[in-house]
């Protein structure tokens, strides 16, 4: 099998470096981005503006290495988790996801806030958040991570993924 992918568009963040950024959208909940569609994407855009917040898919383009098992940002404990239990950027395909607002769309240019993301990154894809869909009823179970909302609000990265 082999699976290619396309670069859609380009994230253009005030993040230029890796260092003391976000960790997640939550701790970005007032930070504007723009997302650049290349100009043969405009068209896919349509109809987008009716919805409030979009998944985006992206890829973590400065990533250098991957690892199996990392200490996610959030954790308290400094305990080594697999990284399939993380959101840390180094899982073997570099592929990020994030929720962020919507604010417009203009032609090409897609204008987000919530953005946790450094500037540059290449986008995979978009899809939008469908309440109906997506909002998980009952309770709900999030493992390891025990940070409380303001800890995830407060908390920045360090050098350990550059």
């Amino acid at each position: 099998m082999n699976i290619n992918l396309k670069q859609i568009a380009t994230i253009r963040s005030p993040f230029c470096n890796l260092e003391k950024m976000p960790v997640q959208p939550r701790g970005a909940k007032n930070t504007y981005a723009t997302i650049e569609f290349k100009k043969e994407f405009q068209e896919g855009l349509k109809d987008l503006d009716g919805f409030s917040h979009l998944y985006l898919i992206y890829y973590f383009h400065k990533v250098k290495e991957h690892k199996l098992s990392v200490i996610p940002f959030n954790d308290n404990t400094n305990t080594p988790r697999g990284v399939f239990s993380t959101r840390t950027p180094m899982h073997p395909n570099s592929i990020g996801l994030s929720v962020v607002e919507l604010v417009s769309v203009e032609d090409n240019i897609v204008t987000i806030k919530g953005v946790d993301i450094l500037d540059g990154t290449p986008l995979l894809d978009i899809k939008p958040y469908i309440e109906n869909f997506d909002k998980i009823e009952g309770k709900t179970k999030s493992g390891w991570m025990k940070s409380s909302s303001n800890d995830i609000e407060l908390k920045r990265s360090d050098d350990r993924f550059i």
